[in-house]
């Protein structure tokens, strides 16, 4: 059985560390862990797989910028054969408080230009995400300079641990189904 996690993120260094960035931090911390080979560039992504419990798992990150995911999402659903219910996504989402993780079978954008985009690209928002938390610390009209800001410094001291169990709720998507992974992972 194969799957398709995408991490939403901003490609080059200048956004490496930042809170819009956790999309691809958490796959890449995936991949860590389950010891992939390294991100190969794809057309419009790069990409890697990971096998975890009889499942193949592609993880890619979209190449064209947070706002144009939904091109990456679209083709590789397609080159890959991959069912929507079985494509997840990973984002960063200001509404949560930081850390905190919660994942749906389906919804709206909730504002989120990259999740917008994979909508209209794929002509469905009946698609799973996990949304981590990055909080709201921020002034009133800068919450675009606080998610393309870096992690603070108490933040980034917890950062491995929240991507280790988003990582977790990843794997449990691909093994256990959204529903029982809502439930060990929303809160």
């Amino acid at each position: 059985m194969k799957y398709l996690i995408v991490g939403l993120g901003n490609i080059g260094l200048e956004y490496e560390l930042t809170r819009h960035n956790i999309g691809f931090l958490t796959l890449d911390r995936l991949a860590d862990q389950k010891e992939a080979s390294s991100w190969q560039q794809g057309r419009l992504v790069f990409e890697t797989v990971i096998k975890h419990k009889g499942r193949t798992i592609h993880l890619i990150k979209p190449t064209t910028f947070m706002n144009l995911s939904g091109k990456a999402v679209s083709f590789w659903m397609k080159e890959l054969n991959i069912p929507i219910d079985r494509v997840l996504v990973v984002t960063d989402d200001l509404a949560i408080d930081y850390g905190k993780l919660r994942m749906r079978k389906k919804g709206s954008a909730g504002g989120h230009n990259g999740l917008k985009n994979i909508e209209e690209q794929i002509g469905s928002q009946e698609y799973a995400r996990l949304r981590f938390g990055v909080g709201d610390s921020f002034a009133k009209g800068r919450q675009i300079d606080y998610v393309l800001s870096p992690f603070d410094k108490k933040e980034l001291e917890d950062l491995t641990i929240h991507m280790d169990r988003a990582s977790e709720a990843i794997l449990a998507f691909c093994t256990v189904g959204s529903d029982r992974a809502m439930s060990q992972y929303n809160g």
